[in-house]
Parts: C-alpha cells; sequence; structure tokens
C-alpha cells in the first residue's frame, strides 16, 4: 500500500513538471505584439536604405566614369549630378535665392553668399607675408599668392593659356564657347561677363556709381573713373615706343599705338567693315541693329547716341 502510493506521487509529480515544461513552451512561442511590429519593419527599413544606397552609388559612379547625363537646354553645358546643373540654370534664369541679411544683395549660389558675409567681418584672419594683404578666408589667400608666384595652375585646354585663379579660366573659355549667359531684361541683349551687363544696365538706368572727390565727376564704368583719377594725379603710365607720347589711360594709348600700324581690329559682324576703336565699331553697329541704349532719366525716351542723349537732357534744364 505505501509502495502503491509513493508511486502515484512519484507520477503526479511527472505530470505536473511536464505540464509546466507546456506551458512554459506555449509561452516561448508567444510572440510580443510590439516584437512583431519591430520585425515586421526590418524589410520595409532595409529596403529603403538599400534604395539610398543605390542611389548614392548612381550619383558617385559618374565620377569615375566621367559620365555627364544632365544636359543644359539653353547652351548644352553638361553635367555628372542634377543639382550642379539646378545650380547652372539659375546663370540662364537670373536667379538669387540666397539673399545677404546685412544688406539685402542676393546671390545664385549659397557659396558665393557665404564668402560674402566676410565682407561684414572685420575679422581677416589670413595675412600676406608679402605685402601685408589681409584675407577673411584661406582660400582668398591662397589664390592672391600665386600673384606673388606667378604661379599658373588652370589651363584653357584649347589654347594653352594659363591662368591664376580658376574664375579667370572660366570667363576666359567663353571666348572658345561664345557663350553669353548673361541677358540684359530691358533690351535682351546678352554678355559673356556679369561685369559687362551690371556696365550696361547703367546704360538704361543711367546710374553713375563712381564719383570723382575732386571734381565731383561722375562715371558708369570704374575703369573710367579709374583713368581719370589719373589726370588729377598726373600719372602717364603708357608711353608710345615709336613717337613717345604719353598716356595716363590704357585705352587712349592702344588707340593711339593703331595709328602707327594702321591696324583696324574690330570688324563689323553685319556688313565686315573694320574699325581701329572699339567705341567706333559699337556706334556703328546701332546702325544696323537700330539698338537705343542711352536713356534719359527724366521722361524715359532712349537715343542711339550719348551725344543726342546730352543735347536732349537741355530740354529738361
Amino acid at each position: 500500500m505505501k509502495m502503491s502510493l509513493i508511486k502515484e506521487e512519484g507520477e503526479d509529480k511527472k505530470i505536473d513538471e511536464e505540464t509546466l515544461r507546456e506551458k512554459h513552451e506555449d509561452t516561448d512561442t508567444q510572440t510580443d505584439p510590439m516584437v512583431l511590429k519591430e520585425e515586421s519593419d526590418v524589410p520595409k527599413e532595409t529596403e529603403e536604405n538599400d534604395r539610398h544606397l543605390k542611389t548614392f552609388n548612381d550619383v558617385h559612379i559618374v565620377i569615375h566614369t566621367k559620365e555627364s547625363p544632365f544636359i543644359c537646354q539653353q547652351c548644352g553645358t553638361k553635367f555628372t549630378q542634377k543639382g550642379s546643373l539646378n545650380r547652372h540654370l539659375r546663370v540662364h534664369t537670373g536667379e538669387k535665392p540666397y539673399t545677404c541679411p546685412e544688406c539685402g544683395k542676393s546671390f545664385a549660389q549659397h557659396g558665393n553668399l557665404e564668402v560674402h558675409m566676410g565682407v561684414h567681418s572685420e575679422e581677416k584672419p589670413y595675412s600676406c607675408q608679402q605685402c601685408g594683404k589681409s584675407f577673411n578666408r584661406k582660400g582668398n589667400l591662397n589664390s592672391h599668392m600665386r600673384i606673388h608666384s606667378g604661379e599658373s595652375v588652370f589651363t584653357c585646354q584649347q589654347c594653352g593659356l594659363t591662368f591664376t585663379l580658376r574664375e579667370s579660366l572660366s570667363r576666359h573659355l567663353r571666348i572658345h564657347t561664345g557663350e553669353r549667359p548673361f541677358s540684359c531684361q530691358h533690351c535682351g541683349k546678352s554678355f559673356d561677363q556679369h561685369e559687362n551687363l551690371q556696365a550696361h544696365m547703367r546704360n538704361h538706368t543711367g546710374a553713375k556709381p563712381y564719383s570723382c572727390p575732386q571734381c565731383k565727376k561722375n562715371f558708369r564704368q570704374k575703369g573710367h573713373f579709374k583713368d581719370h583719377m589719373r589726370i588729377h594725379s598726373g600719372d602717364k603710365l603708357y608711353t608710345c615706343p615709336q613717337c613717345e607720347r604719353v598716356f595716363s589711360q590704357r585705352g587712349h594709348f592702344e588707340d593711339h599705338i593703331r595709328i602707327h600700324t594702321g591696324e583696324k581690329p574690330f570688324i563689323c559682324p553685319h556688313c565686315g567693315r573694320s574699325f581701329n576703336r572699339r567705341g567706333i565699331l559699337n556706334r556703328h553697329v546701332r546702325t544696323h541693329t537700330g539698338e537705343e541704349p542711352f536713356m534719359c532719366g527724366h521722361c524715359g525716351k532712349s537715343f542711339r547716341y550719348k551725344v543726342t542723349l546730352k543735347y536732349h537732357m537741355r530740354m529738361h534744364t
């Protein structure tokens, strides 16, 4: 009887252990809903990461293949990245989305805005050891140092001409390509240099931002202003090697040299007539185009020649 009771107790204990083991196994097989959610998200995140990695690889590999699949529809320039094309398009549209919070001046590129901000900062920690000129950016100092060293690191692949600054090479290349990306919003005339467009715009606005502090005469062009200042200083920088006549303005000196050489390098694209001075050619070309770039600031009337505008202005005085 006692042996039978012990046996039954042992079997009951065995049954209890099996029951506990089965419950434990059931517990292990049940998954927390949060775990299920996390596991379901893993494939989605992995897929997004794979897609992002593939996009990055596609963009990066173009650097090595030198493929340029993004083409400007206006001038045909090609780019390896779409972002570069988008930035380039602002050259044609004139869009300047980056504005200086200090002075309100706008820029097409964010990098140009960052460079400009240094104008408002008095801090210029980078100094040239040769001339003492200071710069707010190290890159500007490095570019400046090439003036002293004479180093020309940027070479035109078409004519072999070398430049110390990348920007100078970029401007030079437009001579070969004929690209004129800067257009006047008033008359549609286009220019290869932004500075030339700005100077041209003053023909429409009549603005003369350069003022002589001695005689108060105003000028539209900075170059003309500098030449004028030599009249007061008496500087005679240019000497004719044939007649030894001296000039304070480079343009006048070059015009004079052509008297001796008989050279007429400025040719009209409409009729082929040639001239020894660019200014004479420009006036002549207007007889073909009908352009009237000189505008009266009082009544808005336009004129083909500057002298005609001057006569007209007497009507208002």
